[in-house]
């Protein structure tokens, strides 16, 4: 179980991923030692992860969620074929073990990519079914944490924080121009240690990338100024109070469908809100304690926001692959979403 200091420290590392130990123990009046010590426990027992992610509209890609469908005898054979792609996360089995869902990241343009990955596919997996939703907007996720993992510093806390990031990420996490950040190899390598472990130490990433630290340093501060690279947390879910884990695809008017996922991302039950394309323009992942408190949630949660015009639910079974990280074959430990 998570103590108030456990959820102290995590909340701080959604807050600044790379904010080192004796910075966070200041804030929290401990001791460095101590902070280090229930960082690795976390990483122990809990699979507790600092993850770099890069910006997909700032590094010139675009998201795409897939659900897809397979007889119950091969969809995990499916999951697994998307697990293997460098170009897939969030890989889900869903439903009554038939569905997966996959999140696909493609070179910005490339509007028929996930068609290309159909193809890839073998045989042997039996599609039978397949859907794509391009992710438009996220409402909370990605930058914005699920409030239950983020909610036990006091604002002082948070302000204090705050302060140790590059001062272009406080207010704004895009350039005024909002334009693609052109990426050299040395910087998707630097991207790409960073997705492994957030945390990576500078000279460990200066030798990744063949900059000197220094440079390493100045890069990374820019990348972070301008939002094309951001930090987050994974954790399992279960240990916030989120055992039950269902997505939720709904159908909204055009003219509410804002006003909708503003009201939604507010709603401490959902880790993750976005706009899609397709005629359920709206996706949810919902983490409720078990099944009575997703039932009251949504009868009395979503039930109550009358504009959400359809809703399908899908339980989520096994979550095989994180962002880039591969599940074992035990449950996973991750901040899901």
């Amino acid at each position: 179980m998570l103590d108030d200091l456990d959820r102290a420290l995590i909340h701080a590392l959604h807050i600044d991923g790379r904010a080192s130990f004796t910075h966070i123990a200041n804030v929290l009046t401990v001791s460095p030692q101590t902070i280090s010590r229930r960082y690795e426990r976390l990483r122990e027992y809990a699979a507790f992860r600092v993850v770099g992610l890069p910006d997909p509209h700032l590094t010139g890609h675009e998201q795409w969620l897939l659900r897809l469908t397979a007889a119950p005898e091969t969809a995990l054979d499916l999951a697994r074929a998307l697990v293997r792609r460098e170009d897939t996360s969030w890989v889900y089995l869903t439903g009554g073990g038939t569905e997966v869902v996959a999140v696909l990241e493609t070179p910005l343009g490339t509007a028929h990519g996930h068609t290309l990955l159909l193809r890839e596919l073998p045989p042997s997996v039996g599609l039978t079914a397949v859907s794509a939703h391009q992710l438009l907007h996220a409402y909370i996720g990605w930058r914005t944490p699920w409030r239950m993992s983020a909610n036990a510093l006091t604002l002082r806390q948070q302000r204090l924080l705050r302060g140790t990031r590059p001062t272009g990420c406080i207010d704004s996490p895009y350039p005024a121009e909002h334009r693609p950040v052109r990426l050299s190899p040395a910087d998707h390598a630097l991207m790409d240690a960073l997705r492994r472990d957030g945390r990576t130490s500078v000279g460990d990433l200066a030798a990744t990338t063949g900059w000197s630290p220094a440079t390493v340093s100045r890069r990374l501060d820019g990348l972070r100024e301008c939002g094309a690279i951001f930090f987050d947390v994974e954790l399992d879910p279960a240990l916030l109070g989120g055992s039950t884990k269902v997505l939720l695809w709904m159908a909204v008017a055009p003219a509410y469908l804002d006003e909708v996922a503003t009201t939604l991302a507010r709603h401490d039950e959902l880790a993750f809100v976005a706009h899609t394309t397709g005629p359920t323009n709206l996706v949810a992942h919902a983490l409720c304690e078990d099944t009575a408190a997703l039932y009251r949630y949504l009868t009395h949660g979503l039930g109550t926001v009358t504009a959400i015009r359809t809703l399908e639910t899908a339980p989520v079974l096994r979550t095989l692959k994180a962002v880039g990280t591969i599940a074992s074959e035990t449950p996973p430990y991750h901040h899901g979403r």
